[in-house]
């Protein structure tokens, strides 16, 4: 039995092998318990029972053995946050190879590194963006025997029917071989030029963070019998901590949904009614916008009371005791926050927080206002996460404790170093890179951070895309088969500082890497994917391209979002029967864009700063044929359509005109 206060629903990680074990594991427990939660055909979400999951896993995991993937071998998955995604990962692991997830959006550049760097067996793809990258790849690297597309006519079953004559013994035969130092995961960092190092996480170093990761957040779910709670996340399953949140719904039995990128939050919320939120803080710091300026709209004393209120919930969180001054205070603005929490789903017992830091403000204004919010943070050699805050156990504006099991201490230069079970043993075939990274068993995570004197954690920002600190060593040399390179963490004797004795004094730290960092950077392609996600996040925005190649400077195609247009005309004064035509001209709302495109433009290097923007009034839509099924532009039908437009941002290359 688990510790006193952990949620009861929960498998022993300690109990497990490998990450297909816990599939397994609530298959013979509880066959009609409700795992995971997957889009029907019509677009309603549709409950999944734990054996209906093995199930699945087990027809596709027989594909991948019947198409020739053998122990060891790598699959390089290229998806959103999606059924088929959970699918994909958990038959690799089953069948004891290595997963290799790349995000959808992911270049073809990008793609085509990582596969000439890991060598996998298959590459499975979404759909069709990245094509002719796994086309190339598959004539340059012997090794890769099969390349599926999912958005074809048959979808995944291309892949399970290499395996239809086969038993499911031979699956289960494959996955009872598995031990926890078995390579689960190559992760490749999804904002360094190239593809990076590839991070090799084992089944252990998986199971164990995700164990880590439900026993400290488990109380939230005091009260709530096994297959009631429910969990949504909108982080994507290449994503290290939406790995590791994945294998902690399994862990505990908590009922999984996924969002993709484009999904339609709000709606999403209502319809599912999560126990449990796993987001970013763009999600939580945009509906805070969003209730504030519905405020504001109804008038200023409306608004005024929202400040208010917003005070009062941070101060009543700051509060050590909960006086009825306070209690009755915070009541009269009840209406406020149960808004907050109904636009949440209103059933949300915890909302985690991963990525960037949120500020201490608003941590104490959602934890006030009714909404439990904590704040996670790790990295992808350190399992996933390594620090997290609890119920009960939060200091607002921090990242928590560290996981049980790990430690976390502040070196040299402000870095945090961690040491524990989820910690990795090292880069994929590069024991240099390996050696810089983990100095005497301590991680030099490459982030910077304070950790107070109660041990919780404060993350102040990346000083490296990786761990490591060593140059790239040159591509194309020999690969090794199999994870990490020999000798990737042993053999080191990497003196910890001096400074506050040794591993046990109270300011203690592995020792100043000697050579200098060699911070890989990203690539223009990237760079312009993270400028238009910048421009997207603004509340009027509702998609934006950016042009570029073969011009002078970059220009962008900005449209406006339809749900958020009534709400300007309302805070602008202008009448609501304005066209939509007239809005897209309109000098205050131009302000605005030329704002948001100034703040973007602050993360991309001069050359590629957008220097011109126009407005549309329409939104890119299926039926215009100008956006694929799954939401990606089509981006030379764009060009065509819009050629008029485009070139009139170059004869008026201020940024706010338009051409």
């Amino acid at each position: 039995m688990r510790d006193s206060g952990a949620w009861q629903g929960a498998v022993p990680a300690g109990t497990l092998n490998g990450l297909a074990g816990v599939l397994y594991r609530n298959a013979e427990d509880l066959p009609a318990a409700e795992v995971v939660s997957r889009r029907g055909p019509g677009g309603e979400w549709e409950r999944v029972t734990s054996a209906r999951l093995l199930s699945e896993v087990t027809a596709v995991a027989k594909g991948l053995i019947g198409a020739g993937v053998g122990v060891g071998d790598r699959v390089v998955l290229v998806g959103d946050a999606r059924y088929e995604q959970m699918l994909l990962q958990f038959a690799v692991w089953a069948v004891r190879a290595v997963a290799v997830p790349l995000p959808a959006a992911c270049s073809p550049k990008r793609l085509l590194a990582v596969v000439r760097d890991c060598r996998p067996a298959a590459v499975v793809l979404q759909d069709g963006r990245q094509a002719d990258a796994a086309a190339t790849a598959s004539r340059e690297v012997p090794d890769l025997g099969r390349v599926w597309r999912l958005d074809g006519p048959e979808g995944l079953e291309a892949v399970t029917r290499p395996g239809a004559y086969m038993d499911s013994s031979s699956v289960r035969f494959r996955m009872e071989e598995v031990v926890r130092e078995d390579p689960a995961v190559i992760d490749y960092p999804a904002s360094a030029a190239g593809p990076g190092r590839g991070a090799v996480l084992t089944h252990g170093n998986r199971l164990d963070a995700a164990d880590a990761l439900v026993r400290r957040l488990a109380p939230a779910l005091a009260g709530l019998e096994p297959g009631e709670a429910s969990a949504l996340m909108r982080l994507s399953l290449a994503d290290h901590f939406g790995q590791a949140a994945l294998a902690a719904c399994m862990l505990a039995r908590v009922r999984l949904g996924v969002l993709e990128p484009r999904a339609d939050l709000p709606s999403e919320l209502r319809t599912f009614k999560p126990s449990v939120l796993v987001t970013g803080p763009e999600l939580l710091e945009r509906l805070y916008r969003a209730e504030s300026d519905k405020a504001r709209q109804t008038g200023w004393d409306n608004h005024n009371a929202f400040g208010a209120a917003t005070e009062l919930a941070v101060d009543f969180d700051k509060a050590g005791r909960k006086g009825a001054w306070r209690r009755v205070s915070k009541a009269m603005y009840e209406w406020m926050y149960t808004r907050i929490r109904e636009a949440l789903g209103g059933r949300v017992r915890l909302v985690v927080v991963a990525g960037a830091p949120m500020t201490a403000r608003m941590d104490h204004f959602f934890n006030g206002a009714g909404v439990p919010l904590v704040q996670v943070c790790g990295t992808a050699e350190a399992g996933g996460a390594f620090c997290a805050n609890g119920p009960g156990d939060r200091r607002a504006g921090t990242h928590g404790r560290a996981l049980e099991g790990a430690e976390v201490r502040p070196g040299p230069g402000g870095e945090l170093f961690v040491r524990g079970p989820g910690v990795f043993p090292g880069y994929w075939n590069d024991p240099d890179a390996s050696r810089e990274a983990l100095r005497d068993g301590w991680l030099a995570t490459g982030v910077a951070g304070e950790v107070d004197g109660d041990g919780y954690v404060t993350v102040q920002g990346r000083l490296r895309v990786q761990a490591c600190a060593a140059p790239v060593r040159p591509r194309g040399a020999e690969q090794a088969p199999g994870g990490a390179g020999p000798g990737a963490d042993a053999g080191r004797a990497a003196p910890e500082a001096q400074s506050g004795g040794g591993a046990g004094g109270a300011g203690s730290g592995p020792a100043e890497p000697e050579r200098p960092a060699a911070v890989p950077q990203p690539s223009p392609e990237e760079l312009v994917a993270d400028l238009e996600r910048r421009l997207r996040s603004h509340s009027l925005v509702s998609q934006a391209m950016v042009i570029g190649r073969g011009r002078p400077y970059c220009t962008a195609l900005v449209t406006l979002a339809s749900d958020q247009l009534e709400y300007w005309r309302l805070v602008n004064n202008r009448p609501l029967n304005t066209p939509p035509e007239e809005i897209a001209s309109d000098p205050e709302l131009l302000r605005e864009i030329s704002a948001a495109v100034g703040e973007a433009n602050q993360a991309v290097p001069p050359q590629l700063a957008v220097r011109a923007f126009h407005v549309l009034a329409e939104e890119f839509t299926v039926q215009s044929g100008l956006v694929l099924p799954g939401g990606e532009l089509r981006r030379d039908a764009v060009l065509r359509a819009f050629a008029d437009e485009i070139e009139g941002l170059y004869r008026s290359p201020e940024p706010g005109r338009q051409g």
